[in-house]
């Protein structure tokens, strides 16, 4: 959800062109605007917050990876992991 507000709030204009394409390709959109979607990834990963929830989060998202692996049938045991993933980057 941070790294979400982040990505609009910063990336505001990669998300535009973004959903511009999309629009404008409903067939093809997924290899249309794949370029325009990695520009989006690489706006969002550059942003220092989201970098920082990358670290210093790390750890109950590596459990939450775990978990789904785990769990591949019943993922709903893992909202635990997504509670504290997302504590934990709320508190980023």
């Amino acid at each position: 959800e941070a790294a979400l507000e982040v990505t609009a709030r910063y990336c505001r204009s990669e998300l535009e062109q973004y959903g511009r394409c999309v629009a404008a390709s409903p067939a093809s959109w997924q290899r249309d605007c794949h370029s325009l979607r990695l520009g989006i990834s690489r706006c969002a990963s550059a942003h220092p917050i989201v970098r920082r929830i990358r670290s210093d989060c790390a750890e109950p998202f590596a459990a939450f990876e775990r978990c789904l692996q785990e769990n591949e049938a019943t993922v709903g045991k893992c909202s635990e992991h997504v509670a504290a993933f997302l504590r934990c980057a709320e508190q980023v």
